[in-house]
């Protein structure tokens, strides 16, 4: 019996071996590219090579000498990235996208699907997160002038991917269909009509009606979804594609370019892991102690008596429509332009920001100006919806997310609101 048990294990590990030489000779090194687009390799791939040699040669790769703790900005916005494609997924699992059960559905989530609450939770901060370390990220960029040739193209990507992740939380603070996701979106979309040029075909394409309904939720879920990823997948292979090939841009002052380097991995690989695990404990941590709450369900016919947002750039867009208007709006899209368009016509080469007073000036307001307004948007928590916005008369019809069939009703039209005061939020 012993020898027979022995024979059996030799045959195992030899079928064991062979099948792990076929597949180290039948398969194809770009494979490797999955695990480079994943942050688990950095290096050039060998695609010529056996795709156990490549691995070993790109795991041998050094980075420049002057890779340190600082350069995680960018990794750490990858890794929230991921956080929020997978928790989003999960919660797509469950989530149903209409007027009559969004509501009942998030519901659902967390309180019935096993840790829904921690999922819906790690996704709501991780949407704030992902916008603060993208500005500091893009602040760091900005000042210390990482932006100028070559790089000028990956500083551009960056801004655009900045715009869709706005687009993201945009098109997302709805999904939950409760009465601060409906009159936020509906308060902030008052706007959008009124921009010049482009306003009434995008308040046509992102609202779908005449009033925040059921038409405009599939919308944003059929562009949170659907459109918006393909974006972002597009544009962070092309930033992480542009990042290899120039390489981290070497700090102001004398380099040692013949240094022998950090290697990857284990050094740097480790790194990133430890600030990986670092940021998922702050985002655990948050979701657990501080879970966003929810209002009742949306009632397009009775705003809410206050207003309590779980996006950072809620509260900006609250503050600036407040304090500012449309004008401040188109304000904050002309620096951001400017800003987008800044490799293109800072061409000095001279980095420091003394002897570049506009281009520090723009980027002050810029920088500042969101701090300012998302401090000032704090102090809004606990006011109800403009007046702007409040309805004369909404429809039963509407509240369902059915269209509007009778000429004589007057719902809130969100190109022409109607004045007056709010009602009485316990008044219907």
């Amino acid at each position: 019996m012993p020898e027979r048990i022995i024979k059996a294990s030799k045959e195992l590990r030899r079928r064991a071996t062979d099948l792990r030489d076929d597949i180290r000779e039948s398969a194809d090194s770009n494979l490797l590219g999955i695990l480079r687009f994943l942050g688990l390799l950095y290096g050039p791939i060998d695609r010529h090579a056996r795709i156990d040699q490549a691995l070993r040669t790109s795991l041998k790769y050094r980075l420049a000498p002057h890779v340190g703790w600082r350069h995680a900005l960018g990794g750490i916005t990858y890794l929230l990235l991921m956080i929020l494609v997978a928790t989003g997924v999960l919660m797509a699992f469950y989530y149903r996208p209409s007027a009559q059960e969004a509501y009942s559905s998030i519901q659902h989530i967390v309180t019935r699907v096993p840790f829904g609450w921690l999922i819906r939770d790690l996704h709501s901060w991780a949407a704030s997160a992902v916008i603060v370390v993208v500005l500091a990220h893009m602040a760091r960029t900005f000042f210390q002038s990482t932006y100028k040739p070559p790089r000028e193209m990956n500083w551009f990507i960056g801004v655009l991917l900045l715009v869709v992740l706005l687009a993201f939380g945009a098109t997302g603070y709805l999904l939950p269909w409760d009465q601060w996701a409906y009159w936020t979106v509906t308060e902030l979309l008052t706007v959008v009509p009124r921009i010049p040029l482009v306003g009434g075909l995008l308040a046509e394409l992102v609202t779908g009606d005449v009033i925040v309904s059921g038409a405009t939720l599939s919308r944003h879920f059929a562009i949170h979804v659907i459109i918006l990823p393909w974006i972002l997948f597009a544009l962070v292979g092309l930033h992480f594609a542009l990042v290899r090939k120039h390489g981290v841009t070497p700090p102001a002052g004398p380099v040692d370019r013949d240094g022998p380097g950090i290697p990857f991995f284990p050094h740097h690989l480790l790194r990133s892991v430890v600030v990986a695990v670092f940021v998922v404990g702050v985002l655990v941590s948050l979701a657990v102690l501080f879970p966003r709450p929810f209002s009742a369900a949306a009632n397009p016919q009775a705003p809410p008596a206050d207003m309590v947002s779980s996006w950072v750039i809620v509260d900006v867009s609250r503050a600036v429509l407040r304090y500012l208007g449309v004008w401040g709006f188109a304000l904050f899209a002309l620096i951001g332009f400017v800003l987008a368009a800044l490799p293109f016509w800072d061409r000095e080469p001279a980095a420091g920001m003394r002897s570049r007073p506009l281009v520090a000036a723009i980027g002050l307001v810029f920088f500042l100006g969101i701090v300012g307004a998302w401090a000032a948007g704090r102090t809004l928590q606990s006011e109800p919806p403009a007046a702007s916005v409040a309805p004369a008369a909404v429809p039963a019809a509407a509240a369902d997310g059915l269209p509007l069939e009778s000429p004589g009703l007057s719902p809130p039209r969100l190109d022409a609101p109607p004045e007056g005061s709010v009602p009485d939020p316990g008044g219907g």
